[in-house]
């Protein structure tokens, strides 16, 4: 201890605490107390004297005018980041739409019929016999042949189905030559896609 009563080391400070920190009689050979000063605030069992801060609250790291900034650019970030995932939403939507409709299922065949004119055809002529071939729209290959009563079949055939056509029209050309009358039957077998069948009956009949 010095004569000036202030405790030795570097780390001394002197606090100005009201006189009720004081405790027993006052001595009259001591300067009398200054004026009790009131505390800036209460924050649970810490008081504050001064302007200063007590070194039971210490600040971690000095606060700079950027950080109440920080939030802002986050923000914009989150904002961007949303907009871009909303047209990479819209636009793989596109391309899967464009890629069902290139690559998805194939042409389907719905339903088959076959007719003619039922009076049959005029002597030495031919008798056009159509086939109608029911599709889901989507393009495709269809593949048949024609079977005829005659004991005649035709080779296997193709006809090319184009997008968003629902029916496709075969035609059977059979011609007939000489008088008399003959029952004909003519049937469509279709190979692909799937296998079915349709047919028509009909009379040629030519008389002198």
């Amino acid at each position: 201890m010095t004569g000036s009563g202030a405790p030795e080391g570097d780390d001394y400070s002197a606090t100005v605490l009201g006189s009720h920190w004081f405790s027993g009689p006052p001595d009259a050979t001591k300067r009398m107390p200054p004026e009790s000063v009131a505390p800036d605030r209460v924050e649970g069992s810490v008081l504050r004297f001064g302007p200063g801060v007590t070194a039971a609250m210490p600040a971690p790291f000095p606060v700079h005018a950027t950080t109440a900034l920080g939030p802002a650019p986050r923000r914009r970030r989150l904002a961007g980041l949303r907009r871009y995932a909303l047209a990479a939403f819209v636009l793989a939507g596109v391309l899967v739409y464009l890629g069902w409709q290139r690559f998805g299922p194939g042409i389907e065949v719905r339903e088959v019929a076959v007719s003619t004119d039922p009076k049959g055809p005029a002597c030495d002529s031919a008798a056009d016999v159509v086939a109608v071939v029911g599709t889901n729209g989507r393009p495709g290959i269809l593949t048949y042949r024609w079977v005829r009563s005659d004991g005649t079949r035709s080779e296997q055939l193709t006809e090319r189905v184009p997008r968003g056509r629902r029916e496709a029209r075969l035609h059977l050309l059979w011609t007939f030559k000489g008088t008399g009358s003959y029952p004909a039957k003519a049937e469509l077998q279709l190979v692909s896609p799937g296998q079915r069948t349709a047919a028509v009956d009909f009379t040629y009949r030519c008389t002198p």
